[in-house]
């Protein structure tokens, strides 16, 4: 689905190729703003009562407390597209779910910039709340995604690494 606007400058601008309904893009070429227009351009869209959005950020510090000065997220990304695909139609199954999206950035991120968009719309929020939470703990154990943090230690030392995230 290709969304198109109007712009004084220039006649047509295409705004966002949405063909992925879910999945990894890189930065700058995907945003919240497509997801909505996405769910909202769905057939079944009529069926929802609720939309739960959940947006993950690049914290500023490590789970050990260092100051994280950046991220790189990198995917093996036709196994990351499979997987968050696969977890959206899941959940979608579920009773009152009319849709479901993963989409995962790629590239370098300051701190506080997004991650990720986890969006839910379903008939009532006593729906889409659990599906939220659980497609947040999906991706975040099954996708191939890599996070490299780059921190200032507590001594005030450079470094970067390659994380996983903790339980928590």
């Amino acid at each position: 689905m290709i969304f198109i606007e109007r712009s004084t400058s220039s006649p047509l601008i295409v705004v966002s190729n949405l063909t992925k309904r879910t999945g990894v893009h890189q930065k700058g070429t995907f945003s919240i703003e497509d997801a909505m227009k996405h769910v909202r351009a769905l057939p079944d869209f009529a069926k929802a009562g609720a939309i739960a959005l959940f947006i993950g950020v690049a914290r500023g510090h490590s789970a050990k407390g260092e100051k994280v000065e950046n991220l790189k997220l990198e995917a093996y990304e036709e196994k990351a597209d499979e997987v968050l695909t696969k977890i959206s139609n899941d959940l979608k199954k579920k009773p009152g779910i009319v849709d479901v999206q993963i989409h995962h950035l790629l590239g370098e991120f300051d701190v506080g910039e997004d991650l990720v968009y986890v969006l839910v719309a379903g008939s009532h929020r006593q729906q889409v709340f659990p599906v939220l939470e659980e497609a947040v703990e999906r991706y975040k154990q099954e996708a191939p995604i890599f996070k490299k943090e780059s921190i200032t230690t507590k001594k005030g030392k450079k470094e970067a690494y390659w994380t996983e995230e903790p339980d928590v």
